[in-house]
């Protein structure tokens, strides 16, 4: 495989790690082209997995957010650093403030998910759309600690658990509905992020779904088993 980034070592380590890895680690240039590359080769591995049949609404919420995590981690590759940070007017948020809101929103809702308020004390959601982390590397740290909680909160549960009862602003929610309004939050600051990537990155966008004129073929690929719809 040939690379053309110069960081080969860190860049070959991603392509089997994750996906941010690269992205942290290459920072010579200003868009580093082994991040899109890899971007495009976990896409492939991606859609050449076959969608896993689960009747867990538990199973099946985890492979929902991890899907959507995935997705903005793609969409964000794709952008230089300081795209990361790019508002198109006024009243919109960078992806860089996206992704420290999201981040916020995860620490307070999954710290203790079961046995305190979603909304914590030493949360100050208004500080979540200013001044967010300087670099890439500093975001994405932010990032995956947020989903670290989510999953490690999550993870544990079974069906069972659906009916348990936490609060959220003091307000009473089923374990389900808890865990669905987060399944409705996230992606929808996802497909801001991806709307702002393919936005900002313009002629060098990589599709993150079915490319153009390409349908048939991928539904070709899902009725045979070979790719994934989600």
């Amino acid at each position: 495989m040939e690379w053309s980034c110069p960081s080969t070592a860190a860049c070959r380590q991603s392509e089997s790690a994750d996906l941010g890895e690269c992205m942290i680690q290459c920072t010579h240039r200003t868009r580093c082209r082994c991040s899109v590359r890899n971007v495009c080769l976990f896409s492939a591995r991606l859609f050449a997995m076959a969608l896993m049949f689960t009747k867990s609404y538990i199973e099946d919420s985890l492979a929902v957010l991890r899907y959507y995590k995935t997705l903005a981690e793609r969409a964000m590759a794709q952008v230089s650093d300081d795209q990361l940070f790019v508002t198109l007017d006024q009243e919109a948020n960078s992806i860089a403030i996206i992704v420290k809101h999201i981040a916020g929103n995860m620490r307070s809702r999954w710290t203790d998910f079961l046995t305190t308020d979603g909304e914590k004390p030493n949360r100050n959601r208004d500080s979540e759309f200013v001044d967010p982390p300087a670099t890439r590397a500093a975001l994405m740290a932010d990032w995956e600690d947020g989903w670290n909680r989510v999953f490690a909160a999550i993870e544990p549960l079974t069906d069972a658990d659906l009916g348990r009862i936490v609060t959220i602003r003091g307000e009473a929610h089923s374990v389900m509905q808890a865990v669905n309004r987060q399944l409705a939050h996230y992606p929808y600051h996802a497909g801001q992020i991806v709307l702002l990537a393919k936005h900002l990155a313009c002629d060098h966008w990589q599709s993150l779904s079915v490319p153009r004129n390409k349908s048939a073929e991928f539904n070709q690929k899902v009725a045979a088993g070979k790719a994934s719809q989600r």
